[in-house]
């Protein structure tokens, strides 16, 4: 009945595209709120109407490239998934050690 059992689709095998997602704007949705609790939790007591944005754009600009390092880690051990070691040798690269995850 099928050609390559358990081995995925593979080249050529066609098949329905499930989990394609359509990446959109996506640091918008980190709303005001959330990042008053951030800045509240930072020992911030008043926030002007303009750093929103700016939170927003550090935090993208953050993440970018501590995903894509995270993504190097995983493709030189020649793996598909994301570990949570690959996160932290990042974070390890970028000087933001953090402790408590297997390390």
């Amino acid at each position: 009945m099928y050609s390559n059992p358990g081995r995925g689709k593979g080249k050529g095998m066609g098949g329905a595209h499930r989990h394609v997602r359509i990446l959109r704007d996506n640091i918008k949705y980190v709303t005001k709120p959330a990042i008053r609790r951030l800045a509240r939790r930072g020992g911030v007591k008043r926030i002007s109407a303009g750093v929103y944005d700016e939170v927003r754009g550090a935090l993208h600009s953050f993440l970018r490239t501590v995903i894509s390092d995270s993504i190097c880690y995983t493709d030189h051990a020649k793996r598909k998934t994301v570990t949570s070691l690959d996160v932290i040798y990042a974070l390890k690269r970028r000087g933001r050690t953090l402790y408590g995850y297997g390390v």
